[in-house]
């Protein structure tokens, strides 16, 4: 696995010749050896398409191409990292929480609504998130950013998870998500998402949670 968490704030990369990693722009910390780092407009393997729905997503956030031959820190705002190993499924995650991901990955979008029907579109107009989502899929190591830090909740079929909308950082595996409210639509005038919406995901897998509801 090309990236390895140092502490709560930083990860370090390993580049190798061959290889490419791409990270947010602006996350570089320090770097070692013979690296290069190029604007990228397209997105791990995603093509054309994947920079298109980016587009369509309001989901703007650049990335670097990190390539050549050495070790580089990467950490962002002081936010916590945390990295993620995929095994062949899917993650599914905000763009702007993306730090750092290994090239093997391919990169795409999905329209939050294809999960959650009308409720999944609900939920990205509630919280201030888009409609679409990011998803990286195949072998290897995603790194992604939360506040206060991050907590891994198994999702089973026979016990599916709760989460605020707001705390959801990302999930993986044969997962389904559905927006639900905990309060009548009276009891919600004037206030703010909070407790009174409730993400449902329920299948095989795992959801990540941060543990403070501010945004990046």
């Amino acid at each position: 696995m090309a990236l390895r968490e140092i502490n709560s704030k930083m990860v370090e990369a390993t580049v190798a010749p061959g290889q490419r990693l791409f990270s947010q722009r602006g996350a570089m910390l320090a770097y070692k050896g013979e690296v290069s780092f190029t604007p990228n407009t397209t997105g791990g393997q995603g093509g054309l398409m994947s920079m298109v729905g980016r587009r369509v997503a309001g989901e703007a956030t650049p990335l670097m191409t990190v390539e050549g031959s050495g070790t580089v820190l990467f950490g962002h705002g002081g936010h916590h990292v945390q990295v993620i190993a995929l095994t062949g499924d899917t993650l599914y995650v905000e763009a702007d929480r993306l730090l750092a991901f290994e090239g093997t990955l391919e990169q795409g979008t999905m329209f939050l609504g294809s999960q959650g029907g009308v409720m999944g579109m609900v939920r990205g107009q509630v919280t201030g998130q888009g409609l679409f989502t990011t998803t990286l899929k195949g072998h290897g190591a995603v790194a992604v950013m939360a506040h206060g830090g991050v907590l891994e909740i198994p999702i089973t079929p026979q016990r599916p998870v709760h989460v605020d909308p707001q705390a959801y950082v990302a999930h993986h595996g044969d997962v389904r998500n559905k927006l639900s409210t905990a309060l009548g639509w009276r009891d919600m005038v004037g206030r703010g998402s909070g407790e009174a919406f409730q993400l449902e995901l329920s299948g095989s897998g795992a959801v990540y949670v941060q543990a403070s509801e501010e945004k990046l």
